[in-house]
């Protein structure tokens, strides 16, 4: 089969209304805009979220929130993700990207306490909470930071 053989399944694809094409296709003189105004014009019509002049909802609610350009994003591990790994690996943000644990390292990698490490495992990465590098240890591992 060519990309060229493709055909739509028959009766999904149904053609649009021709509008304006006389009184006979029921569509005709006005084509179903209406009388006059600005919708019945062509090229008419108004702006996303206008309220014909009154203050729109985007602008009467409150702003909220604050976004610090200077913040630093970690990406984010769980011990419960490390046990894909062999005994005595060197898990880096690298080697977590390779094996699909991660899709971006963003600012670095955290890793946090939630599960149970089963191998002893070196991790390498730029954060630990408290709990993950008791464990880690605990497995017989090392948590180093980067």
């Amino acid at each position: 089969m060519k990309i060229e053989e493709l055909r739509a399944p028959e009766g999904s694809a149904k053609a649009r209304k021709r509008r304006g094409r006389g009184n006979a296709t029921g569509q005709g003189k006005t084509g179903g805009r209406g009388m006059n105004g600005q919708k019945q014009r062509s090229g008419g019509g108004v702006r996303l979220g206008f309220e014909g002049g009154q203050m729109p909802l985007y602008r009467r609610l409150p702003k909220r929130g604050f976004t610090n350009i200077f913040g630093t994003k970690y990406a984010i591990v769980n011990l419960d993700d490390l046990n894909r790994f062999e005994a005595g690996t060197e898990v880096t943000p690298e080697l977590l990207k390779e094996a699909g644990v991660l899709k971006k390292t963003l600012d670095g990698v955290k890793v946090l306490g939630k599960g149970e490490l089963k191998n002893g495992l070196t991790v390498k990465a730029s954060k630990f909470s408290k709990t993950a590098k008791e464990k880690i240890e605990a497995a017989g591992g090392k948590a180093e930071v980067i």
